[in-house]
């Protein structure tokens, strides 16, 4: 029976397309090149202060699959994916997008009753967000352990 319930959880999650791995390395299996949005600053120098150069702590990649769902990917200069989000009319590649985080995933779905809202687990390692209705589904996953010190997690879009 939970073999059943895995199975039909992960046949309403199957995708379309997916751009990165959460842990991974970013645009992992995709063919289209995302667009790298902006590198976040550390810091602002105060005015009359002497400007240093620092390396962004982190740079934020999009894309957009064929059905519309925008994926974010939060990308360390490590060029390791700490965080994803998405955002569209039906989920994306969760298996693809989450890799080996995704039992997790799965884990966390099966232990809350249906119907109870947004789906909001996590730890140390490995935190997800997820909600949505019919036509609308945006969610993050992030790894707290890598998300650079002046990134909250209210901050990811």
């Amino acid at each position: 029976m939970k073999l059943l319930r895995i199975a039909i959880l992960a046949a309403t999650l199957l995708p379309l397309v997916s751009r990165a791995t959460l842990g991974g390395a970013p645009g992992a299996g995709t063919s289209s090149s995302p667009t790298t949005l902006r590198a976040a600053p550390q810091s602002s120098p105060a005015p009359g202060a002497a400007k240093t150069t620092t390396a962004a702590p982190y740079t934020l990649r999009e894309s957009r699959d064929a059905n519309g769902v925008t994926i974010r990917e939060y990308v360390l200069p490590s060029n390791v994916v700490f965080a994803v989000t998405w955002a569209g009319p039906i989920r994306p590649d969760m298996i693809a997008l989450l890799g080996s985080y995704f039992p997790t995933y799965v884990s966390a779905a099966e232990s809350r009753a249906r119907g109870t809202g947004p789906l909001v687990e996590g730890s140390d390692d490995f935190r997800i967000e997820s909600a949505g209705r019919l036509g609308r589904f945006t969610g993050a996953a992030y790894l707290p352990r890598l998300m650079p010190a002046n990134l909250r997690a209210g901050d990811l879009q």
